[in-house]
C-alpha cells in the first residue's frame, strides 16, 4: 500500500457514542494520521458522536434497524453505503447488532470492535462492567479485537487492564473505561495504520 494513502474509516454506533465522540475529536487533532474518519453511521436520534462528527465535517448517516424487515436487509443497506464511500475499515463502537456473514466477507479482518472486558472474560454480554463488579474480580479491562463469526471472539488487537478498587461502582468505573477506551481505540487504529504501510 502507498504509505501516503489515506485510510478511510467508518464508525458504526447504535447508542449515544461516547467512545466514538472522543475518538473523532482526538483523531482530528492529530494531522499526522494517515487514518481519516470518513463517515459515521448511527441509529439513535440523539447521538453525541453524530453531533461531534458534524462539527468536524464528517458525513453522518442515520440508518435505523427498525425501518428494515430483517437484520440482513438493514446490514445490506449498511454495506451499500460503506462501499459507495470506499470505506477501508470499520470500527464498531457501542454497536449492538451481530455482524452478518456477508459483511464479514466484504470486509475480511477489517471490522473491529471495542469490548469492556479483558478477553476471554465476560463475553457475549452488554453489561460486562457491571458483571465484573457483581462477580467480584479485582481486575477487569478493555479489549479491541477483529470481528469474526463468533460473538465476542476474534483476534485480540489491544488490551488494557483496569483495577477495581474497594467501593467501586458502575458510576465510578465507567469514566475509567471511557478514558482508557479512547486511548486503546487510537492505539488500535495506529497499529492498523502501521500494518497497512
Amino acid at each position: 500500500m502507498d504509505k501516503n494513502k489515506t485510510i478511510n474509516w467508518a464508525i458504526l454506533v447504535t447508542g449515544w457514542g461516547r467512545n466514538a465522540k472522543d475518538v473523532i475529536k482526538a483523531l482530528n487533532k492529530n494531522k499526522k494520521n494517515t487514518s481519516k474518519i470518513k463517515m459515521l453511521i448511527f441509529e439513535q436520534e440523539t447521538c453525541g458522536a453524530a453531533i461531534e462528527a458534524k462539527k468536524q465535517g464528517i458525513e453522518v448517516l442515520l440508518i435505523k434497524r427498525i425501518e428494515f424487515p430483517t437484520i440482513e436487509a438493514y446490514q445490506n443497506q449498511l454495506l451499500f453505503q460503506l462501499k459507495k464511500r470506499e470505506i477501508d475499515h470499520i470500527f464498531l463502537m457501542n454497536y449492538k447488532y451481530r455482524v452478518r456473514e456477508f459483511l464479514l466477507i466484504a470486509y475480511p479482518n477489517r471490522i473491529y470492535n471495542v469490548h469492556p472486558s479483558l478477553f476471554p472474560s465476560f463475553l457475549g454480554t452488554k453489561t460486562a462492567i457491571q458483571d465484573a463488579l457483581d462477580y467480584g474480580v479485582k481486575i477487569t479491562g478493555i479489549t479491541t479485537h477483529i470481528i469474526d463469526r463468533e460473538l465476542d471472539r476474534g483476534i485480540i488487537l489491544r488490551q488494557k487492564a483496569i483495577k477495581i478498587k474497594a467501593g467501586d461502582t458502575f458510576d465510578t468505573l465507567y469514566p475509567k473505561f471511557a478514558k482508557e477506551g479512547k486511548k486503546l481505540i487510537l492505539k488500535t487504529i495506529r497499529k492498523i495504520e502501521q500494518e497497512e504501510k
